[in-house]
């Protein structure tokens, strides 16, 4: 009967365990360095973007996980820049239960959906307060980003050797 207790706390040790413990904004820019010029001509914007995540442990169980979305929307004819704007949208995440590549694929993919519609209203938000249109992403598919991620490793690994 001891044993049957013992077994089944170890099983209860080893449970997968998630849980978010808090969402932040690690950093936040938003310039608008040719105003107010800008507002002087039509809009008619030509959007770059740049997106990034990042991961790390930070206690036991507990892990930082940061997106970085960075925006830079300029005149499509002149290439003047009207805006750029920046956030680094982080979430600390409570995960035990997982190892490897579960906890990195967690880390990668799980996570970051979690994050993005903060960054996205976040991003859109700035850009009204600059005084310009909403600037709504789209959806983005984290999962086909960290495939792409293991295999750009995949490569570099295969190309080390």
């Amino acid at each position: 009967m001891a044993e049957d207790n013992n077994q089944a706390a170890q099983g209860q040790n080893q449970q997968l365990q998630f849980s978010l413990q808090r969402i932040y904004i690690k950093d936040i820019s938003f310039e608008s360095p040719n105003s107010p010029a800008v507002f002087q001509q039509p809009f008619k914007p030509k959007v770059g973007l740049d997106l990034n995540t990042s991961s790390e442990q930070v206690g036991e169980d507990l892990y930082e996980v940061v997106i970085k979305v960075t925006a830079q929307v300029s005149h499509a004819e002149s290439g003047t820049t009207s805006f750029l704007v920046e956030v680094e949208q982080a979430g600390l995440f409570r995960i035990a239960g997982l190892q490897g590549e579960q906890l990195d694929h967690t880390l990668g993919a799980f996570c970051p959906n979690v994050l993005f519609p903060y960054a996205r209203e976040c991003i859109d938000n700035l850009v009204n307060r600059g005084s310009f249109p909403p600037l709504m992403l789209a959806p983005v598919n984290f999962e086909a980003m960290y495939a792409q991620k293991k295999q750009r490793q995949a490569e570099g690994s295969d190309t080390a050797q």
